[in-house]
Order: structure tokens, then sequence, then C-alpha cells
């Protein structure tokens, strides 16, 4: 991408009333407010979005999870069914439509995966099955923080349906270890809380908690390589653990931090097909009620729980004037993966940099417009792009480029070994 092509937002100045990692997205051109609880994506926030779920699709899919579609608007039918309709304390929007019949939009997708499956799958031999989507939901919360707290999000909700509770025991192991594995390859630090099913029902629930300085809950978490455990505020237990030191998990340090909750799994078991009547042939001849589970990520939460927890937060917090994406051996979400700084407007310059932009492709940023070499810098590092390749004075005395990685590590190549470079770079090489 040209720069004097993207429609990029970015400011030096600060902008709004915003704090922490709302007001750095919002420097940075990424996202920009449509009211209290309502955000927009700019092209380049956007594009950190589709990597985040382009990670999550590859996850879903490798665990057999099929991709479907659900309407988000539904009438009340299956919602009074459930028991739900009214039960999301006053989150739920509803409305009657103009033939006064009562409707809302989706804050979970429960009933509609019931509604999906029922008379369509009619023997244990249907089963399991595992159907996902990632789609805005809606919810009249109290808006707070940004991309944290919002009206209309992006989620990726995710159901399984199984003839008995083993299969489903079996499939929430799975999604919960796909989960880890989403989290690790975005260098999410996360730990894994037992949680109560409230609204949404069922036998048991886990969340997955990202530790932060500024979050929507307190949480004490195991600081050991590799220890998952923790507990949230919303636990009676939390103030034992907060007071002590040692993880009743593997004996390592305690630390008690904000938390932000960017996942949750529930075993549902029969709570909702018992109540719509969703029932298969068995294997004795007989019927059986379907058991079911549920698996959420926060889509555009993750996005700014990756700002609030990366090296911006340890490099300034509220302070700091630039993002810093996590780079992993998987990659990274930042919306461009390098960019090229042109440093003087020769033709041999001119044309290396952009051969460079060219050889990489669309994960590349080519500051090609009027701004000033410090501007240029500047935007590139407010972006946190994890490697800027500079075509400058160097190159005219050695015909090689430097590549400037984010932390600070810097190497010289040709520029035809860059494309290359980038994606050792790109990958935490």
């Amino acid at each position: 991408m040209r720069r004097s092509d993207l429609f990029l937002p970015a400011s030096r100045e600060r902008r709004g009333e915003w704090v922490g990692a709302t007001r750095l997205l919002v420097r940075a051109g990424l996202i920009r407010e449509f009211g209290s609880g309502l955000w927009g994506l700019t092209p380049a926030g956007q594009r950190v979005k589709t990597k985040i779920e382009a990670r999550v699709h590859d996850a879903m899919r490798s665990v057999g999870a099929q991709a479907a579609s659900l309407p988000n608007l539904q009438y009340s039918d299956r919602w009074r069914e459930s028991g739900r309709w009214g039960a999301f304390e006053g989150e739920m929007f509803t409305f009657r439509n103009r033939e006064d019949r009562a409707m809302c939009l989706a804050p979970s997708h429960e009933e509609g995966v019931v509604h999906l499956l029922d008379g369509l799958v009619r023997s244990y031999d249907d089963l399991p099955v595992v159907l996902y989507q990632i789609d805005s939901k809606f919810r009249d919360d109290h808006a707070r923080a940004g991309l944290l707290r919002c009206k209309e999000f992006t989620m990726k909700d995710a159901y399984s349906a199984h003839v008995d509770a083993d299969s489903l025991r079996e499939a929430y192991r799975t999604m919960r270890a796909a989960y880890l594995r989403i989290f690790d390859d975005l260098g999410l630090t996360i730990a894994v809380c037992g949680a109560d099913n409230s609204v949404m029902g069922g036998d048991r629930s886990e969340e997955f908690v990202a530790p932060v300085d500024e979050g929507s809950c307190r949480l004490t978490h195991c600081s050991a390589d590799g220890c998952r455990w923790g507990v949230t505020d919303e636990a009676a237990e939390f103030d034992e653990y907060a007071a002590s030191d040692d993880c009743p998990d593997c004996g390592g340090r305690l630390a008690t931090d904000g938390g932000v909750e960017v996942g949750h799994v529930f075993e549902l078991g029969t709570r909702y097909t018992d109540a719509i009547g969703l029932t298969v042939d068995d294997r004795d001849g007989g019927t059986t009620t379907v058991e079911m589970g549920s698996y959420g990520i926060g889509v555009t939460r993750l996005l700014q729980t990756i700002v609030m927890q990366g090296a911006w937060e340890r490099d300034g917090g509220s302070d700091a004037e630039s993002l810093d994406w996590p780079v992993t051996d998987w990659g990274s979400v930042a919306p461009y993966r390098a960019a090229v700084v042109p440093i003087g407007d020769d033709d041999a310059v001119r044309e290396t940099a952009t051969g460079i932009h060219d050889a990489i492709g669309a994960d590349c940023l080519l500051f090609d417009d009027d701004q000033s070499v410090g501007e240029r810098f500047a935007e590139s590092d407010l972006l946190g792009v994890p490697a800027t390749v500079v075509v400058g004075n160097h190159y005219r005395e050695t015909g090689e480029v430097e590549i400037e990685r984010k932390d600070g590590e810097t190497r010289s190549v040709t520029p035809e070994s860059v494309p290359a470079a980038v994606e050792r770079f790109a990958t935490g090489d």
C-alpha cells in the first residue's frame, strides 16, 4: 500500500478525552468513535481485525468447526422457549416490528443454533457437529474503555452439539486447547479462570483473562511460565488467593492485576435443547436430548487488549507514544508487517524503494507522499510496524538497505533479500 493512497487519519496530537490504549488507537488512526459504545475501524484498523480473524478461522478449521451464518435479527419465539427473553438484565436490544411482533438483536446465538439444527439433525449419526461464525453482536451495555465494552462488537461464537456428555467434554477440551493456541500466537499472556455460567446456563465454564494494568476486573494469576491458573474478583475465594503468594496449581508466585476477559467456553449440557425440545434418535432405538457447548472470543476486544498488554504498556503505559504489536513464531497482527522509508528523492532511491514494496506485497506500507523523513519514521513507529526498511545514505554508499526492527535491532541486506529478511523479522527470528 502506498501512503499517498492510504486513508490513515493518524495524528501527532492527542485527541479527545480517551485514555490509555483507546487514546493511542485513535491517535494512530485505527479507530474512530461514532457515539457512546459505537466504534468504526479505518482501513488500518480493519487490517488488524482481519489478521486476528484469520488466526481464529484457522484455529476453528483445525478442530473441525464449520463456518455458518445466523441472522442477528431474530423473533422472540425461540428466546421465550429458552427462557432468556428479558433475562439479559436490560442489555438486549428489543423492539416490535411493523407487524407488532417482538424482535431482538441477538447478543449470542444459542437459541439460533438450536433452531438451525432442529429437525435437520435426527440421529446420533448426525452428531457431533461444531458450527461457528465471526460476526457482530449487540448488547446495550454501559459503554467504556473503547473497544473493551461496546454496544456493537465483533465476536467469534462457536457451538457444538453432541449425542452424550462424554462427546461434549471432549469437544470442550479440544476447543479450550485451540483457544490457548490462538492467544499464544497472538502474543497474549492468558490466565484460565473458573467462571459462573450466569445467564448462559449450563454446568461448567471457564474464562480466558488477559492481565493488564487497567482492566474491567481484578485478576490474581500465576506468573510462572506455562502456568495458566487464575481467579477473578467474581469468585468468592478471590480475596483469599489475592492475599497468598503461592499458586495452588504449580507453586509459582501469584500476582494481582487488572484483567480483561477475551474468551469464554461453556459446557451447556441440555440447558437449551431441553427447553426447546431438540432430540435425536439414539443407538438403542429411543431418543435422547442433544448436549451442547458454547465457545466465544471477543475479536474487537482482542484488538485493544493486545495493545494494552504489549510492550506499549511496559514502555510507558498511558504516556506511550506508539503501538507495539507482539511478534511470535506465527507472525503479527500489526496493520503492516513492514514499512519502506526512502530518504531522498533521487531516481535510484525511489526505484529501489518501490521495488522492495512491490516484492513484499500488500502487507507493506511505502511512504511515497510529501511527508518529511522525520514524519515518515514517526508514523511508522506510531503504527507499530515491526520492520522498517530504510533506503537512504547507507544504500547509496554500500548498495544495501537497513531493516530496523521495532525493538531496535538493525540489519543490512541487499534489496533482493528484503522480503525474506522481513519474513524472518515478522516471525520473531
